[in-house]
C-alpha cells in the first residue's frame, strides 16, 4: 500500500502495467494507489499514476502506466516498453486466451528492452471467481518458472495480492539498482533514470530472475 509522503522518495521507477482488454488492469492499479475498487469497466487509452511507497525500508516513487489492451492501441505499447523499467503482465484467471496474449507481450518487451531478465511479475487477475476459472494454477506456474518471472494471484474486488505484486516488482527493480548505481531521486529534480517518463499523457492523473507462485 502507498506510504505516507512524509519521506524523500530515494529512488523513482517506471512500471507499465500490460495484458489483454477486460483483465483487470486498472482495478488493480486503482486499488493499490487508491484503495478503490472500480465497479464498471470502461477500457482505457491510458493512465498514469504517481505514488509513493516504502519497500524494505526505502522510500520509492512510482510512475504507474496503466495501458490499453484493446487491439487499436497496441501500437503505443513500443514506446511504454522502452521507457518501462519493471513490467506486471496482467490475465485473467476466467480465459486463456488472456494467459496466451502474455507471451506476444514478453517477447516484445524483451526485444524492446533487449534484456531477458526485465522486471517482470505474472499477475493472475480475477482470483474471487474461482467458480469460473478457466486457467489452471499448475498452467500458470509453470508458464511463470520458464519465464524466470514469480506469479501471483490476485483479486482487485478482494484487494487480495494487490500490494504484493507490485511491492514484489519494486523489489526487482531496486535489486537491478544496486548492480548500476547512479544518483538518488530529489523532490523536484528531473527523472535520474534516463528514461524520460512515459512520454506525453492523455490522462495524466491519480496522484496518489526468481520463480515464485502466489496464491489464496
Amino acid at each position: 500500500m502507498p506510504s505516507p509522503r512524509n519521506q524523500q522518495p530515494t529512488r523513482e521507477f517506471h512500471i507499465v502495467v500490460l495484458g489483454a482488454g477486460g483483465v483487470g488492469k486498472s482495478c488493480l492499479t486503482a486499488q493499490f494507489v487508491h484503495n478503490e475498487w472500480i465497479e464498471s469497466y470502461d477500457p482505457t487509452i491510458e493512465d498514469s499514476y504517481r505514488t509513493q511507497v516504502a519497500v524494505d525500508g526505502r522510500q520509492v516513487m512510482l510512475e504507474i502506466l496503466d495501458t490499453a489492451g484493446t487491439e487499436q492501441f497496441v501500437a503505443m505499447r513500443d514506446l511504454y516498453m522502452k521507457t518501462g523499467q519493471g513490467f506486471l503482465l496482467v490475465f485473467s484467471i476466467t480465459s486463456q486466451s488472456s494467459l496466451a496474449e502474455l507471451a506476444q507481450l514478453r517477447e516484445e518487451i524483451i526485444r524492446i528492452k533487449d534484456d531477458e531478465k526485465v522486471p517482470i511479475v505474472i499477475c493472475g487477475n480475477k482470483a474471487d471467481l474461482e467458480e469460473q476459472r478457466a486457467v489452471p494454477r499448475t498452467k500458470a506456474f509453470a508458464i511463470s518458472q520458464r519465464w524466470g518471472a514469480p506469479y501471483y494471484e490476485a483479486s482487485a474486488r478482494t484487494r487480495t495480492n494487490v500490494d504484493e505484486v507490485f511491492v514484489d516488482l519494486c523489489r526487482q527493480m531496486l535489486r537491478r539498482d544496486q548492480s548500476s548505481p547512479h544518483d538518488s531521486f530529489q523532490d523536484g529534480d528531473e527523472r535520474t533514470d534516463g528514461s524520460g517518463g512515459f512520454g506525453s499523457k492523455k490522462n495524466a492523473k491519480k496522484h496518489g530472475r526468481r520463480t515464485r507462485c502466489v496464491i489464496l
